[in-house]
């Protein structure tokens, strides 16, 4: 096959693409080398073989999603000449996972890894005119030991083959092999290393290199030329080290991402002219850290960032279409991130590039293997220098991160964890300091999340859900902030000198899954990924007995569906299309309470939210899967922007007539101060309630108090909602924002005298005397209101009075046989970040988010919730789901038990009676209630 060669004289280099079209021939028994596939005359029949588009991975087809061992692949390339003194390499950008290249039959070399470039020397194979290029590409089925991110169990789909560009390349024998540049803004200049290969004794003796620095196609910066001298340890390389200095140069930022191109000439010898031409760019750029406060270019740096995972629908590692790298880019530079985590994989060099180029900071990773062994060990090490030595010159790179949450190191069910195994904390310190030795340029986080040992970032990852874990996650943020010592398994570097950071945290948000069928003509193949499901219920057909609610399958989107319809969320929510908006505001709501709690402690140097993009299974991402918007799209600037106000209220539920305080801050992450106006105003729907102007001085680079204000709600008809509006005007730009309190009156319309019998004695003294007669016998009463149902009580309800099952203190639910439940864990829990409350209730109407459990039931939300439930024939008023449609419970569900009624409420109402005005709003209806299903109450 003959493609068109484009050669540049004046860099004495020609390249041509071997991307494109390749046969594709898979070896299951693996016998490919042993009946000689590689042999020019091979015959590969066309019933044994695809025609596959390079670069791919085989899992986009069918057939071959599952498939793991040995794939060949082969084309041809013609060649009019090939060039004397020259040397010929066919370099990969990235193939998964072991390479051996074949040309002509000849065996040329190999390579182990899967996201980083390489080369392989040809020259003693290729030759003029038709060529055969065969490679075999192993990808195991067992990847425990090898570095692989999040292919495969538990996680994501296999990713196998040539996944990046390939292209055949000529140089000069003698040549530039690498050129290192490191910015120095103290002094306005970058020393430039220059490897040289080829340098044997055939080489010129006066071999030199002259170093530019051109932008924009002019010359700005020139250095004279320095001598070659041969490396001590490889004789047929060399090495040269020069400065460029810079006249005032542009700093690269991601507000003004200035590029330098670099150009090495490498001269000597009779030649006329150089000998070969190299050509990178690079930004003058700084990161570094001091105390807990970064710095970029010498001025704080606030990091607002999200996890970017980098699949892909279909196409996995690669984009599905063009220019979808610099969409990604720009959208999330429009919604106020200036990073992106690029997790747990080497970044696509071309998103890499896109980056420098429209200005986003990057925080790069190696892949993680499974598993701790020398050869783990020693394939992370080797991935770690190869991303550093790949991406060294890009100034939008800003960290590495070495392992994740321990994974490969100690995460492992059967071995040690890093805060336990010392061998485990000096391989991780040890590591630490050669990438701090290969790039000091650079901050290195050792052990992203966990146990750290020396790092420049002393980073966690906590999954809260808010407003149900809201005061939780402010607490844990105070310890945090007190307590960085707590986050390392050994101290190496100075827990209190490192900049903290909350590198992982997040909610769920379901995405389109119409709009996703559509663009996979289908069901998606991931949805039945046999990982995602408890083991005990793997095996079968997923769709067909669509596993059962209380199976665990939060992970599972197969079937997820019908468990849906086996709910009553379809009668509060509607279609799954509806209950996805419902959801999305859902994780709207969490990531701007945590985000503005994050942001209002100057001493935390940032944020990374879980995650960019909805990813296969995990539908936490700011944008969907296919890289669409989410419902709260046009809102997520008013708290990831630049500038931000808010409005902390000391409880966002309160009573009529009595003050509601809030503290208003500004946050500002610019240079940029002064004078500014902050205006609130108190809506209640389209009235105006109250208003006030605030004048304050910002500070830059920080979080200014403006003050605490505060109004007198009156709500005469009942539980009302109430909306502050926000919005600061100065120098530094305009924000908008906006809060939302619910407010009832101490004093509700009682229509009968309730007689109850409460086995809560706190409880008992705060509703005697208050509006109900509390008796001392269950025979007595209207309603029995307890926290354990005993045999007198049970009896009680059978003969057709009705009960309210409350949790007692410190429990998180009744203690009861007549309903099963689903305990909740108080804090953090990335099961609980993925749930949602719905409601469809005359109980709650006035009280909730719409279908939501908002605000309103601040220091309410349940610790367990009733499961079991049977639709038809249990009075269901709220709904509870877990991910993919799994634990579906209820805080609050009526059962008829023979001639009577209990009603199952996990709210902790009993602790809050009398001082949470919705919990005691919500008590007093479902005592109403109840009594009402009583025969003979009063």
């Amino acid at each position: 096959m003959s493609i068109e060669q484009q050669q540049s004289v004046a860099t004495h280099r020609r390249s041509q693409s071997l991307s494109g079209t390749w046969t594709l021939r898979f070896d299951p028994e693996d016998v490919g080398v042993e009946e000689r596939w590689t042999a020019v005359d091979a015959h590969w029949s066309d019933e044994d073989c695809l025609s596959v588009d390079v670069p791919h991975v085989w899992q986009e087809y069918d057939s071959y999603r599952d498939y793991t061992g040995v794939g060949w692949y082969r084309r041809t390339v013609t060649l009019e000449t090939v060039p004397e003194d020259s040397v010929t390499i066919i370099r990969f950008g990235a193939v998964d996972y072991e390479t051996t290249v074949w040309v002509n039959g000849v065996e040329c070399g190999s390579n182990r890894g899967g996201y980083l470039p390489f080369e392989v020397d040809v020259t003693e194979a290729i030759e003029p005119g038709e060529n055969v290029v065969t490679l075999r590409v192993e990808d195991p089925e067992d990847i425990d030991e090898i570095p692989h991110g999040k292919q495969g169990d538990p996680w994501y789909t296999r990713v196998s083959g040539v996944w990046q560009d390939v292209e055949l390349q000529t140089r000069p024998r003698t040549h530039v092999a690498d050129v290192r540049v490191s910015p120095d803004i103290d002094s306005d200049s970058a020393a430039v290393d220059v490897d040289v290969d080829g340098f044997d004794a055939d080489a010129p003796d006066d071999l030199s290199v002259r170093v530019r620095v051109d932008r924009d196609g002019d010359t700005v910066a020139e250095a004279d030329p320095v001598a070659v001298v041969a490396d001590e340890d490889d004789p047929d390389s060399g090495h040269a080290t020069t400065t460029v200095v810079l006249d005032n140069p542009d700093y690269w930022h991601p507000d003004d991402p200035v590029l330098y191109d670099v150009v090495v000439d490498l001269v000597g010898g009779d030649a006329d002219g150089s000998l070969d031409t190299y050509e990178d760019y690079f930004g003058m750029r700084s990161v570094s850290f001091e105390g807990r406060r970064l710095y970029l270019n010498g001025e704080p740096l606030f990091i607002r960032g999200a996890l970017d995972q980098g699949y892909y629908p279909k196409t996995l590692y690669r984009p599905f279409e063009e220019g979808l790298f610099e969409r990604e880019i720009l959208t999330a530079k429009e919604l106020g991130f200036n990073l992106l985590r690029k997790h747990i994989k080497p970044a696509h060099p071309d998103w890499v590039e896109a980056a420098d180029r429209l200005g986003i900071l990057v925080w790069e990773e190696v892949a993680n293997p499974g598993r701790y062994t020398e050869r783990s060990k020693r394939e992370v090490r080797e991935q770690a220098r190869g991303l550093v030595e790949r991406d060294y010159n890009r100034p939008s790179v800003i960290a590495w991160s070495l392992y994740n949450e321990e994974w490969g190191i100690g995460h492992h069910q059967d071995e040690s964890y890093v805060w336990d195994d010392v061998e485990k904390q000096e391989v991780l310190g040890d590591l630490y300091r050669d990438a701090k030795s290969w790039d000091p340029t650079r901050l290195v986080c050792d052990n992203s999340g966990w146990a750290h040992v020396a790092t420049d970032i002393n980073d966690y990852h906590q999954y809260f859900a808010s407003p149900d874990r809201t005061a939780e996650w402010a607490e844990m943020l105070d310890h945090v902030l007190t307590h960085p010592h707590e986050n390392y398994a050994a101290e190496w570097t100075d827990p209190h000198e490192t900049p903290l950071v909350i590198s992982e945290f997040g909610a769920w948000g379901l995405c389109d899954t119409d709009r996703l069928r559509e663009h996979y003509d289908g069901n998606p193949p991931w949805f039945y990924h046999s990982f995602l499901v408890p083991e005990e219920h793997r095996g079968g057909d997923l769709d067909s007995h669509h596993l059962h609610l209380e199976s665990g399958v939060r992970r599972s989107p197969a079937g997820f569906g019908q468990r849906y319809a086996q709910t009553t969320l379809p009668q509060i929510l509607g279609e799954v299309d509806e209950a996805s908006e419902t959801w999305q505001w859902r994780e709207f709501v969490s990531l701007k309470d945590q985000i503005e709690e994050l942001r209002r402690h100057d001493d935390i140097a940032g944020y990374v939210i879980t995650e960019w993009t909805d990813v296969e299974w995990e539908f936490n991402g700011v944008l969907d899967y296919l890289r669409e918007r989410k419902e709260f799209h046009d809102r997520f600037t008013e708290i990831n922007d630049a500038l931000c106000v808010t409005a902390e209220p000391e409880s966002h539920v309160g009573w009529a007539g009595e003050p509601f305080s809030f503290d208003l801050s500004v946050v500002n992450d610019t240079g940029t101060g002064g004078a500014a106006t902050v205006e609130w105003t108190v809506v209640d729907g389209d009235e105006v309630v109250e208003q006030g102007v605030e004048e304050t001085t910002l500070a830059s680079f920080g979080t200014t108090a403006v003050g605490t204000v505060s109004f007198v709600p009156t709500t005469p008809d009942g539980p009302r909602r109430f909306t502050v509006e926000l919005r600061v005007d100065g120098d530094v730009g305009t924000a908008t924002n906006r809060e939302e309190v619910v407010v009832a009156p101490r004093t509700a319309p009682v229509e009968q005298n309730v007689r109850l019998f409460v086995d809560d004695h706190a409880l008992a003294e705060r509703l005697r005397g208050a509006r109900y007669t509390v008796v001392d016998d269950v025979d007595e009463a209207d309603v029995a209101v307890v926290t354990h149902v005993g045999d007198h009580v049970g009896e009680f309800v059978e003969h057709g009075a009705s009960a309210l099952l409350l949790p007692g203190p410190d429990q998180f639910r009744p203690q009861t046989n007549l309903f099963s439940y689903h305990e909740l864990p108080p804090g953090e829990n990335w099961n609980l970040a993925s749930a949602m409350y719905a409601q469809d209730s005359p109980f709650l109407a006035d009280l909730a988010d719409g279908k939501r459990l908002g605000w309103g039931f601040e220091g309410i939300f349940p610790n367990a919730v009733a499961t079991g439930l049977d639709r038809d024939s249990d009075e269901i008023h709220v709904g509870y789901i877990e991910g993919w449609m799994a634990n579906w419970g209820s805080p609050l569900a009526f059962r008829q038990i023979d001639d009577g009624t209990v009603c199952s409420c996990t709210f902790p109402l009993g602790d809050q009676y009398g001082e949470h005005a919705v919990g005691t709003v919500l008590f007093d209806r479902l005592v109403a209630d109840l009594a009402s299903r009583t025969p003979g109450a009063e």
